[in-house]
């Protein structure tokens, strides 16, 4: 094989793993329509689990369901694995620190999607136990175990705030366009994704936020009961005054985010 035979084959594996990647992307857009619906039902007096390992229950709820849980388990999978070729070598487009950190958060987005695409798989082949809060407050129980425990947790925290406050500058500075080729979107496509993107990381930026918070009042307390992921954000949000109003708004902000991915699966730069 010669050389720019073999520089085709390369280009076409990675326009391979482009495409499967944006696929991925579009799976999580779809968990997060599906996490958007559930807090509207914690909104309205439900009781549903509303994180990502709720949507994935109830994505895998009816026969037609499964199969689709297990399409959205493979696609995350592969949202993950793009991430972390993005890390390796994507980003192209900036440079520095900023290329730096934009690897850097490919590379923890890919740990993340694939453990919750590990997590579809369980709950599709019937071994997925345990809540994400469940699963959120024994973690802080093990830290809290360690010498200095505590603040062990008080520092995870400060860096789920960290993550919250950075999503939420992406999404009021609209830093996430930077990553699609807008140029060659119509301008009414461009607008329109610019909207949802803003709308889904603030809203994002929310739920991190009190996460954050939770989990500082944790190790403050030393109690890992405190503690809780996004759907235990979601509810102690429905609990504060007029917050019903907040976690429809924020719900919204949710399936905005989920739209979103599914524009940045098509404009996202290689």
């Amino acid at each position: 094989m010669n050389r720019t035979e073999a520089t085709a084959e390369r280009g076409e594996k990675s326009n391979t793993a482009q495409l499967l990647g944006r696929v991925g992307m579009a799976c999580y857009g779809v968990v997060h329509l599906v996490i958007a619906y559930l807090a509207l039902q914690v909104a309205f007096g439900d009781s549903e689990q509303a994180d990502q390992k709720g949507a994935l229950q109830q994505i895998g709820s009816t026969a037609f369901g499964q199969v689709l849980l297990w399409v959205v388990a493979i696609g995350l999978i592969l949202f993950g694995l793009w991430q972390f070729l993005m890390a390796a070598t994507g980003y192209e487009w900036v440079s520095g620190g900023k290329r730096t950190r934009k690897r850097i958060g490919a590379a923890a987005r890919g740990v993340v999607v694939i453990a919750l695409g590990v997590t579809a798989i369980r709950i599709a082949t019937g071994s997925g136990g345990g809540s994400g809060n469940q699963k959120q407050q024994e973690f802080t129980a093990k830290l809290l175990q360690l010498p200095a425990g505590p603040a062990l947790v008080v520092i995870a925290a400060a860096c789920v705030l960290g993550v919250a406050i950075a999503a939420g500058v992406k999404g009021a500075k609209k830093k996430f366009l930077e990553d699609l080729n807008t140029s060659e979107l119509p301008g009414k496509t461009k607008r329109w994704i610019g909207w949802v993107g803003t709308t889904g990381y603030l809203a994002k930026g929310v739920v991190l936020g009190i996460v954050a918070i939770l989990l500082a009042i944790a190790g403050f307390q030393a109690d890992p009961n405190k503690a809780g992921g996004l759907d235990a954000a979601l509810k102690t949000l429905a609990a504060q005054p007029f917050g019903t109003v907040l976690l429809i708004i924020v719900a919204l902000g949710l399936a905005a985010f989920g739209v979103y991915c599914f524009g940045a699966a098509r404009a996202h730069k290689r």
